[in-house]
């Protein structure tokens, strides 16, 4: 996905539209996960094992597409924090997996809330920059309660890793929204 493509737009245009494609992707991307996870969890352990690690290294690759289309729009420490953060967490997750589930939800949970407090302030930074962004600041703070509801899930035997699904589903509506509210920053100016 060669982020560069819109390189006529003004930079304002240029990098709302690299972040509607992007958001776009990670929307899509999101849905099918939470549909893979739902369908595969409870009867194909490998591949539901392959999911979970997926999508935290998933996060860092779309953190990376994250950076080089906002370039030169300031700080980009979140975005890097997120990409270790993320790449942790798939360590975390491949170590957790040998443990079982409870500490796999921890791990989840511990980077849900972390990612969501750095998505959290990301958007209301870029809210004065780009507008369009309260969805992405509603799901930081979503993902914030998700991750604490992570960790207390983690400690009732009954819970199983069906239950990420949801975050993912949630994190897709988010992305989709805020495509939607960038449809006009994303246009050139006349």
């Amino acid at each position: 996905m060669p982020v560069t493509s819109v390189s006529t737009a003004p930079a304002p245009a240029r990098t709302s539209q690299a972040l509607r494609t992007l958001y776009f992707v990670r929307a899509a991307f999101s849905l099918v996960w939470a549909s893979l996870l739902l369908l595969l969890a409870p009867s194909s352990p490998a591949l539901t094992t392959t999911l979970l690690l997926l999508y935290p290294a998933w996060d860092v690759l779309a953190t990376v597409a994250d950076i080089r289309a906002n370039r030169g729009a300031g700080s980009l420490l979140p975005q890097y924090v997120n990409i270790v953060v993320g790449g942790l967490t798939t360590l975390g997750v491949g170590l957790a997996l040998r443990s079982g589930v409870p500490a796999v939800l921890l791990v989840y949970g511990a980077w849900a809330a972390l990612t969501g407090l750095i998505q959290l302030l990301l958007g209301l930074r870029r809210r004065r920059q780009l507008g369009g962004q309260w969805p992405m600041i509603l799901s930081g703070g979503q993902s914030v309660l998700a991750g604490v509801s992570f960790i207390v899930m983690a400690h009732d035997p009954k819970m199983g890793v069906a239950n990420l699904a949801g975050y993912a589903a949630f994190g897709a509506f988010y992305f989709l929204l805020s495509a939607l509210r960038l449809r006009k920053a994303a246009q050139p100016a006349a």
